[in-house]
């Protein structure tokens, strides 16, 4: 590891070696659920909504864990069930009971086990429920029993209430957005479970157990506000490596909370991990001062203005190109439905795009019956059809689509069958089901080319790695739709007293709750 290595591209260093009080070879299970879910969004997360693993293709799913690698040899790896959707709407109770079921029955089937990992986002809701992970985990706490020792990764949008608290060990969440560093983190997680079960206490079930500081911060931000790539979260999250590399800690990890869920639990947090009672509280108190002190300097990622006002940007003579621009309302990777037509007929009333010189990309709406209308008539086909609106009708209605059929095309695992449509200069994508548009291929797929086009609007908030190259100039629409960034107008009203931006009075304490699972606070 260098300083001049970038935080996505820092792994963890090889194991500690065996110390004669660890365990060799412990048996570890694999299990979790994930997804992000805007309360605020009409959508329903069902069955359809997610890719279940088990087995081989679990554990393929962290190749951190292949065979020949240290932590692939270092345990005798027994992946269970592991369910990830897209982000979306709240969880429906049915499908949520189902993959909760088969989590428990796998553990009772295939255990005991010496520990678990146990991979979840953090900001589940499930409707009909406030704290979705809090019931999760102490399912499988009480599945495991109480000897197994529990690790947990996070995205650093989720929630970790007092209820998900107890009932895990370790605990850690990604340390940049973008999440860039993603899969380091589940490989963060699993290698300070294996450092706890091959160290000195490694058989003594409680001695083996660390130390959590939890401190929770009553702040509650949108993620295009707490990128790490701009101040003063760059500062923040810098410090929790050299907390980590502390003696006596085992991580240090800061939770921003997910914004368009209305839940209690809904807000930052701050926990460190380690044996050293008094270093680990007196590190999250310092780091919970930090991001609390910060409340009032967090900014949008980039420039902000109304859909008007973005477009006035583009269109600018002066304008660079490809100029961005961030429909940020209907961000499906946020928990937006996706299907929200308001920017998309805001953009086709515009004579000097559907008439000019000018192409311009538009991604997405999903609406299966458009896309099916599409298909009937072929490429090049002359079509009016209607599209969107179907989950999320509220800030406009379908939106009509007279152009031509630009391109077909299918197999998309996430999208299924996409359709472009061109109205005059303006170029907009319909897909079949729900899909991110994070990637230029995801446009070359189509015959579009995101780098010679003038302007590309994309249901998003901050720009994915490829996108942020790709601008030229950019602007991020505060638009509407079920994960709005300006949360002052979605109408919470079950966080708890005192969580700003929603409620300025009062100063909190900001003092760590410091203990480890079994023992009294």
């Amino acid at each position: 590891m260098t300083n001049e290595m970038e935080a996505h591209e820092i792994w963890m260093g090889p194991l500690p070696e065996l110390a004669p009080g660890g365990i060799a070879r412990p048996r570890i299970g694999i299990a979790g659920i994930s997804i992000e879910s805007s309360t605020f969004s009409p959508h329903v997360s069902g069955d359809e909504a997610f890719t279940i693993r088990t087995g081989a293709d679990l554990r393929g799913y962290y190749p951190f864990l292949d065979e020949g690698r240290d932590l692939g040899d270092a345990a005798e790896w027994v992946p269970l069930y592991h369910g990830r959707s897209l982000p979306g709407g709240a969880v429906a109770p049915a499908t949520y009971a189902r993959m909760k079921d088969a989590i428990l029955d796998a553990i009772r089937a295939e255990g005991p086990f010496d520990g678990f990992f146990f991979d979840i986002h953090g900001a589940m809701s499930v409707q009909g429920m406030v704290d979705a992970e809090g019931d999760l985990a102490t399912a499988v706490r009480e599945a495991l029993g109480p000897d197994t020792l529990v690790t947990t990764s996070m995205d650093l949008h989720g929630n970790v209430s007092e209820t998900l608290r107890d009932a895990v060990d370790l605990l850690t969440c990604y340390r940049m957005a973008p999440h860039e560093d993603w899969l380091n983190t589940k490989e963060r997680a699993v290698h300070a479970l294996l450092s706890r079960l091959r160290g000195e206490h490694g058989t003594d079930p409680l001695a083996r157990r660390p130390l959590k500081a939890w401190v929770p911060v009553p702040v509650l931000l949108p993620g295009e506000k707490t990128s790490t790539r701009l101040e003063p979260a760059r500062s923040i999250y810098a410090e929790l490596p050299k907390i980590e590399a502390l003696a006596g800690v085992a991580d240090a990890a800061v939770w921003v909370g997910y914004a368009w869920a209305d839940e209690p639990r809904c807000q930052a947090y701050v926990v460190v991990t380690g044996d050293d009672r008094e270093l680990i509280a007196r590190e999250a108190e310092r780091v919970a001062r930090m991001y609390w002190d910060a409340r009032e300097d967090f900014v949008f990622v980039a420039e902000t203005a109304s859909l008007d006002g973005a477009l006035e940007n583009a269109l600018a003579p002066d304008a660079a190109r490809p100029f961005l621009i961030s429909d940020s309302g209907d961000n499906p990777t946020a928990g937006g439905a996706g299907d929200v037509t308001w920017t998309l007929t805001e953009l086709l009333r515009r004579e000097e795009l559907t008439q000019g010189e000018l192409t311009t990309l538009v991604a997405s709406i999903f609406d299966a019956d458009a896309v099916a209308a599409a298909v009937a008539a072929g490429v090049g086909a002359e079509v009016r059809l209607t599209a969107g609106a179907r989950v999320d009708a509220g800030p406009s209605g379908p939106v009509e689509l007279a152009g031509t059929v630009f391109s077909l095309t299918d197999g998309d695992p996430d999208a299924g069958t996409q359709a472009v449509i061109a109205v005059g200069g303006v170029h907009a994508i319909v897909t079949e089901r729900r899909k991110p548009f994070h990637h230029l291929d995801d446009f070359r797929m189509l015959g579009l080319d995101p780098e010679t086009a003038d302007i590309v609007v994309v249901k998003i908030g901050y720009l994915e790695p490829e996108l942020y190259e790709l601008q030229r100039g950019w602007t991020l629409a505060l638009t509407p739709g079920g994960v709005d960034q300006d949360l002052l107008r979605l109408g919470h009203h079950r966080l708890a007293p005192g969580v700003y931006p929603f409620d300025s009075s009062g100063t909190p304490a900001l003092t760590a709750v410091v203990g480890r699972r079994g023992e009294d606070d």
